[in-house]
Parts: structure tokens; C-alpha cells; sequence
């Protein structure tokens, strides 16, 4: 009875009445038999792809991938680049960025003086690629501005308040390396790894800017009048120095001159001391001494050494004649002719 009705379902006929033979091979949709077989591998191949597609992922270069397992995280793993097969529907792999990266952030604090600094850092970072996965547990992607804007902040402030405003400009490599360490010991928790920090910019305010002018102007002033000060010492010590020159080449002079004048003396001594003893001893050097001063020419007048007795000339020599006293008169004349005849 189901064969009957069955068949009579699937039997097809004219308008006439005829019946009509099954081009559907028996299947009653109108399908050929190919065409049937052709359909299911096609949805066989579009959900084998489906899944292919879903159990191969792709972490690209500089980056980490993790592993998502119904949304919990598999921290024991962390997928490097490269191709990767999860299972599909189960797992997932989110990327995060392991190469290193910039960030610049601007913080207003307050000095030791309470002078108002606006401090910009910027900060080269990268995350430890073997702690991606704790880093997105406990953080997520948004790990910059949840961690290393606050840590910034937070650390330049602290360091900004330990030194006055002054401070921070001369001892900028000292202020740098404690905002480095205070920077490094808050994000090593957090497996951050800080390569660099600089600070790029130190702003105070215009008060403070006019202030210092104003400072480093006098200052630079009082060095000026103490270089002049230094100056005018150094010009009155080499004054004085060429006057103590001068007056020790005058003393020295001075005694030079004294010692001639004391060595002349006692030459002069000397040879009166001599001409006393010769002319004691004998008239001849007198006599020497007369003919030494002779010019050469004859005397108009010639005179006697006759007393008033009427003696005999004693010692009249041609055209000089002097008188012949005493002995000490003779002495005195010899002496007095010898003074004439050193001056």
C-alpha cells in the first residue's frame, strides 16, 4: 500500500493522461545522481576549509602571541612568529607588540623651592616576550596608559621634589638617573623592561626664567669688576716691581761709585805715601817731576837760591830754578807739586 501510494506520488504524466518516464533517477526532486554527489563534498570542503582556517593562526614579526583557551588565558606559553594550529572554536591567539616602543609624557610638579617645573620624558620600552601572557591577565593591551603613564608621572614628581629649581638644571644628569631608577623599579613588576629614558625638556615658570636672568647678569657682572680688581693688583704689583728694580739699580750704582771713589782714594793715598818716601830718601824725583811737567818752552825770567848772606846758587839748574830750603821744606814743595800734578 506505501509502494502503491509511493509510486503514484512520484509518478509524473501528460495533460493527456499519459505517464511520463523519472528523469531524477528515482529521487523526485529532479536531481541527477551526480549532481546529488556533488553537493554534500562541496559543503564538505567549505566546512573542512572553515575549520582549517580556524585551527591555523598567524603571529606576525616582532610580536607575541596568546593563547586563549574559551577566553582564559594559557600562561605556560607564549607563541612566537610564525604559524600555529589551535583548535578551532576553543582557541584563540591575540597579538601583542614585543619591539620596542616610544612613549612621551609631560608632567607638571614642584620643585624642592616650590617652583612650579613642567618636565617632559620620553621613555623607550619593550615588553619581556617570555611574560606576555601574565602581562595581558593582569593588564590587557592597554597596558601604557593603565602602568607606564602613572609610572612616569609618579617618579618624575617624586624626583623633581628632592632638588630646587636651580637643581634640576645643573644637575641634570643626576636628577635623569634617579627618575631612571624610580621608572625602572615600579614597571620590572610588571615584566616591562625599560631601555631608555630622556628628558627632553625643563620648563619654569616666567618669574622664576627672569629671576635667574636677573641672577646670572650680576653674576657675571661681579666677575667683571673682579677681573678689572685683578687686573689693576696685578698692574700696581708690576709698577711697584719695576720701582724696587729701579731703586736697588740705583743703590747698586751708588756703591759702585763708592767703591771707586773709596779704591781711588787709597791709590791716591798710596802714592802720596810713595812720593813722601822718595823725596825724603832724595831730590832726584823732584827734579824728574820738573822736567815731566816742562811744556817745552824756555822761561822769560830765572831766578837765584842766594840767601841774603850772599851764598853760592845751590842747585840752579838752566831756566828752572827753584829755591832749595830746609828739608821739610823741600818736602812740602815735592808734596805740593805732586797734588798739582795728579789734579
Amino acid at each position: 500500500m506505501v509502494d502503491f501510494f509511493k509510486s503514484k506520488r512520484n509518478r509524473r504524466i501528460t495533460p493527456d493522461g499519459e505517464p511520463l518516464e523519472d528523469v531524477g533517477g528515482g529521487g523526485g526532486f529532479g536531481f541527477s545522481s551526480p549532481l546529488k554527489i556533488a553537493i554534500p563534498a562541496i559543503i564538505a570542503i567549505i566546512i573542512i576549509f572553515v575549520v582549517l582556517t580556524s585551527s591555523l593562526k598567524i603571529v606576525e614579526a616582532g610580536n607575541r602571541g596568546v593563547l586563549l583557551k574559551f577566553g582564559a588565558v594559557d600562561t605556560s606559553v607564549s607563541l612566537s612568529e610564525g604559524l600555529h594550529f589551535v583548535l578551532p572554536f576553543r582557541d584563540s591567539i591575540v597579538p601583542m607588540e614585543v619591539r620596542t616602543q616610544k612613549i612621551v609624557e609631560s608632567t607638571t610638579s614642584a620643585s624642592k623651592d616650590l617652583q612650579n617645573v613642567a618636565t617632559e620624558v620620553a621613555l623607550n620600552y619593550r615588553i619581556n616576550p617570555d611574560t606576555v601572557p601574565i602581562l595581558y591577565k593582569e593588564i590587557g593591551l592597554d597596558y601604557s596608559n593603565r602602568v607606564i603613564v602613572p609610572t612616569i608621572q609618579e617618579s618624575v614628581k617624586q624626583v623633581t621634589a628632592r632638588y630646587n629649581a636651580e637643581e634640576l638644571i645643573t644637575k641634570r644628569d643626576q636628577v635623569k638617573s634617579e627618575i631612571e631608577e624610580q621608572i625602572e623599579a615600579r614597571l620590572t613588576p610588571y615584566n616591562i623592561i625599560m631601555d631608555t629614558i630622556s628628558i627632553t625638556d625643563f620648563q619654569f615658570s616666567d618669574q622664576f626664567v627672569q629671576a635667574v636672568e636677573a641672577k646670572v647678569q650680576a653674576e657675571q657682572r661681579a666677575l667683571q669688576a673682579q677681573n678689572e680688581l685683578r687686573r689693576i693688583q696685578i698692574e700696581a704689583q708690576q709698577t711697584e716691581a719695576r720701582a724696587l728694580g729701579e731703586q736697588k739699580a740705583n743703590i747698586a750704582n751708588a756703591e759702585g761709585l763708592r767703591q771707586a771713589n773709596i779704591l781711588k782714594a787709597q791709590g791716591e793715598s798710596e802714592a802720596i805715601k810713595i812720593i813722601d818716601v822718595q823725596l825724603q830718601n832724595s831730590s832726584t824725583y823732584l827734579d824728574w817731576l820738573k822736567t815731566q811737567r816742562w811744556d817745552g818752552k824756555l822761561p822769560l825770567v830765572t831766578g837765584s837760591s842766594g840767601g841774603a848772606g850772599g851764598g853760592s846758587d845751590v842747585g840752579a839748574i838752566p831756566f828752572i830754578e827753584i829755591p832749595l830750603g830746609s828739608a821739610a821744606e823741600s818736602t812740602q814743595l815735592a808734596h805740593n807739586s805732586t797734588l798739582n800734578s795728579t789734579q
